[in-house]
Order: structure tokens, then sequence, then C-alpha cells
């Protein structure tokens, strides 16, 4: 981390339109990624092949946050995705690109102003959204970078032990484009027709059960949805979450819930969980992106499989092991639409640290009925500063 002293001469404070001098402390960090991925896409590529199926980035991004005096804030984010010329000899395709259409690009990926106004905190600009406050449009941790959005967001603490979360969300990067699914971090999307505006109460006045309650409205689409998640604790040993929610339309609903328990036997911790999606016209998942969804069961890459008409169990351990930690999780999938094409999922992952970095190394193995298996490799490195 590196600060830096300016001086500022003019501020332009927001809407006040106020010129003002100020010492400013800016504090840099960032972090440098290198992120590959191979499968052999149901038998008809192998492992580690230079086709599509094979994919590559490098990336470097870099964040400036500072205290400009008078309880304003600033963020910005710069992200820069490359691919160092594997696409030429090692990789077919990308992860991400931060410009479209371009393997080598920038973009201002964050560019927001905090302001605190009592027991009120502004955050007005593009800025990461985290699940537990935004379930249904929040920025997602798989990729080389998360996704962000542009958003209006205003966070107050008057009710004691109580957080209100109220946004409107404009914009949002992080969508699939093109074939293989492309992440694109460099094009803003439009949320719905006219962006969305969301309402999250987080209450944790009683200790053992702490619920939070989600309502989004997205103007002029006839969409409108509702989401809740409790974790309980009553003192013993497994500890349990609810989840549940709908997306309502003019047309048909969308119902799902979920259930979850966790707790430790010997060194491992391990979590069982199960949730249900019903036959709605819409899909459970991050209306941001379109790719992961909220779910207890959400695993490495069994989205497409969890987000409409399904019943899924899913049991995960994870242990320490060496100098990092193992985890391992399975799914089930039943699909009850008529396609009747259940999908199992099996990913074993480790995580930790060497050479100064963070590291993951992970396998996936799917199996979809009436397909060939999928297998997986996906190993990343992150260094951060």
């Amino acid at each position: 981390m590196t600060k830096i002293k300016l001086s500022l001469i003019a501020i332009s404070l927001l809407s006040m339109g106020t010129m003002a001098q100020a010492d400013v402390d800016l504090k840099t960090t960032g972090q440098v990624a290198l992120y590959y991925q191979t499968q052999d896409n149901s038998g008809d590529a192998d492992l580690f092949d230079k086709g599509a199926n094979s994919r590559a980035n490098a990336g470097l991004q870099l964040n400036v946050n500072g205290d400009l005096g008078n309880d304003f804030g600033l963020g910005l984010q710069g992200t820069m995705l490359g691919t160092l010329g594997l696409e030429n000899n090692t990789v077919g395709a990308s992860m991400q690109t931060a410009q479209t259409n371009d393997l080598n690009g920038a973009s201002l990926t964050k560019a927001y102003i905090t302001k605190k106004i009592a027991n009120t905190t502004l955050k007005l600009g593009r800025q990461e959204l985290p699940k537990n406050l935004s379930p249904l449009a929040f920025s997602e941790g798989w990729n080389v970078f998360k996704n962000t959005f542009d958003a209006a967001l205003a966070i107050n603490t008057d009710i004691p032990d109580t957080t209100v979360v109220g946004a409107y969300v404009a914009n949002g990067n992080g969508a699939l484009v093109k074939s293989p699914g492309l992440v694109d971090l460099g094009a803003y999307n439009k949320i719905g027709k006219s962006g969305a505006y969301m309402l999250t109460v987080a209450n944790k006045s009683n200790t053992a059960i702490k619920p939070t309650v989600s309502y989004y409205q997205l103007p002029n689409t006839g969409v409108s949805a509702v989401w809740a998640d409790a974790q309980i604790d009553a003192g013993l040993p497994v500890k349990f979450a609810l989840q549940g929610g709908q997306l309502m339309t003019d047309a048909e609903d969308t119902s799902s819930y979920g259930l979850k328990a966790s707790g430790k036997a010997g060194i491992a911790d391990l979590t069982l969980a199960y949730t249900n999606v019903g036959d709605g016209g819409n899909a459970i998942q991050n209306v941001g992106t379109g790719v992961k969804t909220p779910l207890y069961t959400q695993m490495i890459l069994n989205q497409g499989a969890i987000k409409r008409d399904n019943d899924t169990v899913m049991l995960k351990a994870v242990a320490p092991v060496g100098p990092g930690k193992l985890i391992a999780q399975y799914a089930t999938t039943k699909d009850n639409s008529d396609a009747e094409s259940d999908y199992n999922e099996l990913d074993v992952i480790y995580k930790f640290k060497a050479l100064g970095t963070n590291m993951l190394a992970a396998y996936v193995m799917q199996d979809i009925d009436g397909k060939d298996k999928n297998n997986v490799l996906r190993v990343w490195t992150r260094y951060n500063f």
C-alpha cells in the first residue's frame, strides 16, 4: 500500500458546486493476476488443447482511495487485461476482456464518491455490490476480476442493530458475451429497461436469528422480486440458514427456497445444503450478469442446472492441508422440466499461499444426462500490493 500526499485546489463537491482546498491522503493498492482454465468439452476436445476450450488471462488492477475531507471519499479502479500473446500458441480465448472485441485493453471499473451524513453513507458511481446486501444484483468473484455496477447507494444505521440499504442500479458489466462465454468488463449494459431499485434490511438484534430481506423493482419491465435470508445460531454444534424468494412478473412467477446446515467434524468444516427452484418463466440468478445464482447450492459451474425448475442437494467439506485448505464439494440436481436432464458436479479445490501470492488449483467434473462427462482444470495466482 502506498500513500500519496496531494493538494487539490479545485474539488467540485458534487451537486453543491462548492470549490475547496484540501490535503488529500490517497492510498494506492492493487493486484496482479494470472488465470488459466482448460476443459475437454464433454469429449469434443482434449485438456490443454490450443482451441477455445483453453483460456488464459494476465491482469493488473490498480485502486486509488482517498479521504477528501468534510466526510467525502473517493474511489477509483483501473483494470487492464491481456493474454501475453498466449492465444497464439497456448490457448484459444481469454476469460475476460476489459474492452469489447479486444483481447488486450483497459477499463475504468470503479469511479465513485462517498459522503457520510450522520448515520447515513452515500456511495455514488461505479462500484462493487456485495451479495449479502444485493443478492440478485451482485459482484461475482469467480473470474479474473469482479464485475461492477453504476449505482447510487445509501446505507443507514439509525435503527439499532439494523442496516437499511437503498439503491438504484443503472448499469452493470460482467455479462457473458460471444462464445465460449467471454466476460466483458469494458461494456456496461442497462439493468432491465431503465435500471433497478433495491431496498435491503438486515437485522442482528437477535443473536440466534439474523434475517436479511431485499426487494427489487425493475420499472417498465413488469418484474419485481423479493429475497430473504436468515442465519440461525441456537448455540448448537450445528448452525442453520434459510433462504427463499420470488421473481414476480405479469406472466408467471418463479419461487425458490433453500436450507443449509453447517458444523465441524474433527478438523473439517461440513456443509449440507438443499435448494428448490420452481418452473416459472424467470431464472433465479444475478440479474446484473446472468451468470451466477444466490443459491446455497451454487458450485463452480452448476449455475445453468440450478437456476430454474430443479431440486439440488450439495455436500461440502473444508479442511486444512499443508500451507492451505482443501475444499471438496459434490452436488446432484434433479431436473424437473420436461427435458429431465439431471446434473451432477464434483469440485476439488485447493487454496494456498506460495511465493508471496494467493493461489488456487481446482478440478471440476460435470456429469449431465445424455452427455459425456466434462473435466475442467482451473488455476490462478494473485499478488496483492
